[in-house]
């Protein structure tokens, strides 16, 4: 089962999580996420558990615990959504309606 780990302490390593989550059974992986540009943590992260009753229990007993002063937010992962790219970019949204690529309103 895949876990989403959110409100992660910046300072916190894989380490330490897989420190954490290795008391509720064996983690197949485990990825906190980092920002591509700086490499800084971005607060959450990934578990993935070998066996989904493990899960299941490290997510019911470290949901709102604290972990390295914060409260861990604890929930198991929902798959990604497909967003079909339309995202930031020019298609849908405001301003769609421009006359020239370069106007700025």
């Amino acid at each position: 089962m895949n876990i989403y780990v959110a409100n992660i302490n910046f300072r916190s390593s894989e380490d330490d999580l897989r420190g954490l989550f290795s008391q509720y059974g064996e983690i197949t992986s485990l990825k906190i996420i980092t920002d591509k540009m700086t490499g800084r943590s971005r607060g959450f992260g990934f578990v993935e558990m070998a066996n989904d009753e493990d899960a299941k229990r490290a997510i019911s007993e470290l949901h709102g615990q604290d972990f390295m002063q914060k409260t861990l937010v604890v929930n198991e992962a929902k798959p990604r959504e497909e967003n079909g790219g339309g995202g930031r970019g020019f298609s849908g949204g405001r301003n769609n309606n421009r006359k020239e690529f370069g106007s700025r309103f």
